[in-house]
């Protein structure tokens, strides 16, 4: 195990979990900022709170990279499979339980982010030291690009369908 890499992805946890934090109540206390609906949510929807996740990462991950990309040649898409997947699961993890409870709460949907940082960083760094590449990098950038302009465009006019609805903590 190398404990660089090691600590890097313990501190990307702890990174993400405050950014994420944060950025939650970013837009707020911006005023309502176009330029901060980008990349805080607007609204309490499931597809908003997505950006939690994925952007405090992508920040963290694109900033280790030039420090682990000689000794890791699998980092870029080692991290970036992680981040798409535990994007991902910020979704299945919320509509499981709602849908097994019948609702949700505000501990619960914090748990939630949570598990999916969690997700993130763990399949990240098991990814890196295994030399996996489950995605090729064409693909990757292109998810990277896809949910940059869908987050973007979405966050100003959402599609009318259940992930974009807002939610209230019960």
């Amino acid at each position: 195990m190398n404990r660089h890499l090691y600590h890097y992805t313990i501190a990307g946890i702890l990174f993400t979990a405050i950014a994420g934090t944060l950025l939650h109540f970013a837009y707020e206390y911006s005023m309502e900022n176009p330029l901060v609906a980008m990349f805080a949510p607007v609204n309490e929807s499931t597809w908003e709170h997505m950006k939690l996740v994925f952007f405090p990462s992508f920040l963290y991950m694109i900033a280790g990279w030039p420090f682990f990309m000689r000794s890791y040649p699998s980092y870029f898409q080692a991290y970036m499979t992680g981040l798409f997947t535990g994007t991902i699961s910020m979704v299945i993890i919320f509509y499981t339980y709602t849908g097994i409870w019948g609702n949700h709460c505000l501990i619960l949907n914090i748990l939630t982010f949570l598990a999916s940082v969690i997700i993130t960083f763990s399949l990240s760094y098991q990814l890196v030291i295994q030399n996996c590449h489950l995605l090729p990098l064409p693909l990757l950038i292109f998810l990277v690009v896809l949910f940059m302009i869908c987050f973007f465009s979405f966050t100003f006019s959402p599609p009318e369908i259940a992930i974009f609805d807002t939610f209230r903590a019960k």
